[in-house]
């Protein structure tokens, strides 16, 4: 799985990746899944498995754990584009897979979410070899500001709320806009 850490796909584990260094926290590294835990409560989770399955984790983490009510998914949106995020308190899986395991695991779509935009492939591409696709150097750092942005979302649900912080950072555009001829 090393081949896509970089992809379109794991922009959600980039975000848990920064979200990590930021607070200076370590993964304690498990064969189906990778945490790292604040004093304060904070539990970062990265699932090993395939993404489609997700939801196995999670689930097995929460029952012994934690309550759906206290997470959040952090993952990729093709319908966004790259420099979007949008927070959601609950949803359908909007045809992600790995959301789809998720909630068919859970049993249950009433869990907060962010997706963060990684854009359309353009037309004719593949939509599986898009998403496993690196981004490119034009991208990046629309990418590092979205990644920033999102972490930072992150510690405000935390903080002050899923509302609160859907108001704020929902609005937030940070994508390249095409330039006018």
């Amino acid at each position: 799985m090393s081949k896509y850490k970089a992809s379109r796909h794991n922009v959600g584990f980039m975000v848990i990746d920064k979200l990590v260094k930021q607070l200076s926290l370590r993964f304690v590294r498990y064969d189906q899944y990778h945490i790292a835990q604040s004093n304060d409560g904070l539990s970062l989770i990265k699932p090993m498995l395939y993404m489609n399955n997700s939801g196995i984790i999670i689930s097995e983490y929460l029952n012994r754990y934690g309550s759906v009510e206290n997470f959040i998914v952090v993952y990729d949106d093709l319908a966004l584009p790259l420099g979007r995020i949008r927070i959601r308190e609950k949803g359908s899986d909007g045809g992600h897979q790995g959301m789809a395991s998720i909630i068919y695991h859970l049993k249950t779509i009433d869990f907060p979410r962010m997706r963060i935009g990684i854009s359309m492939p353009a037309d004719g591409e593949s939509t599986t070899d898009y998403v496993l696709s690196n981004f490119s150097e034009t991208e990046k750092p629309v990418l590092n500001q979205i990644t920033d942005i999102a972490c930072d979302a992150l510690l405000m649900i935390k903080s002050e709320g899923i509302k609160t912080t859907m108001n704020k950072y929902n609005p937030i555009d940070v994508s390249v806009k095409p330039e006018a001829n």
